[in-house]
């Protein structure tokens, strides 16, 4: 895939319940099952990895859902399959290391330590933790909770979570290798 690309998959994924909350009302959700479906082929032509051709089968499904059926529920559904294909992606690689985290951290540092390899294991399975409980939520949201709900939790709070996990992780990083470096 092309940056241009990859830059609209990024825009449209973290955009998407905005969006799709926006067009509810203004639009059938057939014609909102596009948005889906433009996001599983760029998905499916980012990538060769079995996990991520699932994810865009998903995503091209509950949009073929949404067409078929006429209905938003389909398209309230894509932020918990994004979680649980994370959670199995995070997961599995906690099975048949490296694990997910450690594979990012050595794009930066090829040597890491073996503290560094524990440390990413266990922020592998903090991120598990998370995708499980954003997930439950997500799903939560679509089945149960008003679109305006749904909109809120999936378009704001659930980046508000990741950017808290982000930053709680960064600054333990710090005082770890803070630690390990005096130590």
């Amino acid at each position: 895939m092309s940056r241009i690309g990859a830059a609209i998959f990024v825009v449209l994924s973290v955009a998407y319940p905005l969006v799709v909350y926006w067009a509810m009302g203004r639009f059938e959700p057939r014609w909102l099952a596009v948005l889906l479906l433009v996001l599983a082929l760029l998905r499916a032509a980012a990538t060769r990895q079995a996990v991520w051709l699932a994810a865009a089968a998903g995503a091209a499904l509950l949009a073929t859902l949404a067409t078929v059926f006429n209905e938003a529920l389909p398209l309230k559904l894509y932020p918990a399959l994004v979680n649980a294909v994370l959670l199995v992606v995070f997961a599995t690689s906690l099975v048949f290391p490296p694990s997910a985290v450690e594979r990012i951290a050595r794009l930066t540092e090829p040597d890491l330590p073996p503290e560094g390899v524990a440390y990413t294991r266990r922020v592998t399975q903090v991120w598990c933790v998370f995708f499980v409980f954003n997930g439950t939520l997500a799903l939560v949201t679509a089945l149960w909770m008003s679109d305006g709900a749904w909109a809120l939790y999936n378009g704001l709070i659930a980046y508000v979570l990741i950017g808290v996990l982000f930053s709680i992780e960064w600054l333990v990083r710090r005082r770890v290798r803070a630690r390990h470096s005096h130590g």
